[in-house]
C-alpha cells in the first residue's frame, strides 16, 4: 500500500532574525519568525508525512500554543512525525520539496539540507529531492516579507 502526501509552510520574514531552512542557517538579513525555528521546509514535509498517513497536521501535533515547543528544532519536529508513521506501520520511500523566496539563494545550502533532513527522517540524500524558486518580485514573496515552502512524500506500508 502506497499513500502520497502533500505539505505546505508559510512564514513571515522579520529583518535580523535567523533564517533556518532544512535545519541550515542560511546568511541574510532576514529569518522566517514562528513559534519554533519557524524552518519552513521542514514544516511542509511533516506536514506532507502526516497528510499522507492521515494523522492531522503540524498544528495539532505542536501547537503554537504550547511552550513545549516554543524555539524548537523543526529537524526533531520531523524525528517525531516519522515515529508516529512508524508507529502505524508506515515507511517514508521519498520527499520532493520546493522552495519559494526572492532571497537568498538557495543553491549552494541544498546539500547540506538534503543531509539533515536524511538524517532526521531516516533515508538517503537520494531519496529527497530540494528546488527552488523566486515570485518574480510579485506578492509578499516578492517583497521579501514571507517565504513558502511545499512539499509532498511517498509512504509504503
Amino acid at each position: 500500500m502506497i499513500r502520497v502526501g502533500f505539505g505546505f509552510d508559510v512564514h513571515q520574514m522579520k529583518e535580523g532574525h535567523p533564517f533556518v531552512v532544512g535545519g541550515v542557517t542560511l546568511d541574510h538579513h532576514a529569518g522566517a519568525f514562528g513559534h519554533s525555528d519557524a524552518d519552513v521546509l521542514a514544516h511542509a514535509i511533516c506536514d506532507a508525512i502526516l497528510g499522507a498517513a492521515n494523522l492531522e497536521d503540524i498544528g495539532y501535533h505542536f501547537p503554537n500554543t504550547d511552550d513545549k515547543w516554543k524555539g524548537a528544532n523543526s529537524l526533531d519536529l520531523l524525528r517525531h512525525c516519522i515515529q508516529l508513521i512508524k508507529d502505524k506501520g508506515y515507511s517514508l520511500g521519498n520527499i520532493d520539496a520546493m522552495l519559494c523566496l526572492e532571497a537568498p539563494k538557495i543553491k549552494p545550502y541544498i546539500p547540506e539540507m538534503k543531509k539533515n533532513i536524511a538524517e532526521a527522517a531516516g533515508i538517503t540524500v537520494e531519496d529527497i529531492s530540494i528546488k527552488a524558486t523566486t515570485n518574480e518580485k510579485m506578492g509578499f514573496i516578492g517583497r521579501e516579507e514571507g517565504v513558502v515552502a511545499y512539499a509532498v512524500c511517498l509512504l509504503e506500508k
